[in-house]
């Protein structure tokens, strides 16, 4: 007897291979929803390092600032710092090597979310500093502008006075808008600490720091 065997063809029928392609697809869609997730918080991440680096680097050179803030022996009874709700304008020394001692008006300023820092070139000459000075206090000077930080809400700032023993809410010192103390003849109130309060968009809390005037 002859026998035929009839082998069954090999391979896929057509349900099995739409039930493939359905198990792809899910694959896929679920794969690319993690990385779409990865991306976005890799995105999330480097901004929020970026916004820190910049709170970092604002902080330190205001410290720097104020830690270098001009004393009354050097300024002769002329006002050294003046806090407002948005900007903050100091006179600082400059000491460089085989250099006298030099003064400059530093002023700091939040506009439409980004807080920015000038400088006036080191000087000298009193006069010319109660130029610069009068010009930053009343925003009209045309020191280069150095951004430092973007997307701030509100900069608030308090002053501490030894005097009385207390803090003062900037602007609260009240005082002449253009002319220092020494010409407007107003008894100039000392400061020895500055707490500056940064709000960034996003955070839930702002970002508070206490510096020491005048410390180096």
């Amino acid at each position: 007897m002859r026998c035929n065997i009839l082998k069954k063809a090999s391979g896929f029928t057509l349900i099995e291979l739409l039930v493939a392609i359905s198990i792809l697809a899910i694959i896929a869609v679920l794969g690319w929803r993690g990385l779409d997730s990865i991306v976005r918080a890799r995105m999330s991440l480097t901004s929020e390092l970026e916004q820190t680096r910049g709170i970092q680097i604002s902080f330190a050179q205001l410290e720097n600032d104020c830690a270098h803030l001009a004393g009354d022996n050097l300024l002769a009874g002329r006002e050294s710092l003046r806090a407002s709700q948005q900007s903050l304008v100091m006179v600082r020394t400059v000491n460089e090597d085989q250099q006298p001692t030099r003064l400059q008006v530093v002023a700091y300023r939040l506009v439409e979310g980004v807080l920015s820092r000038r400088e006036s070139p080191a000087t000298r000459d009193l006069k010319m500093l109660d130029e610069v000075w009068q010009s930053a206090i009343s925003d009209t000077d045309n020191m280069a502008v150095v951004e430092l930080q973007s997307k701030v809400i509100a900069l608030e700032m308090r002053t501490w006075n030894p005097n009385e023993n207390n803090w003062r809410i900037a602007g609260s010192d009240g005082g002449d808008a253009t002319l220092s103390g020494v010409k407007s003849g107003k008894t100039v109130t000392p400061k020895t600490g500055l707490e500056v309060s940064l709000q960034l968009q996003g955070r839930e809390h702002p970002l508070l720091k206490i510096f020491l005037l005048g410390a180096a």
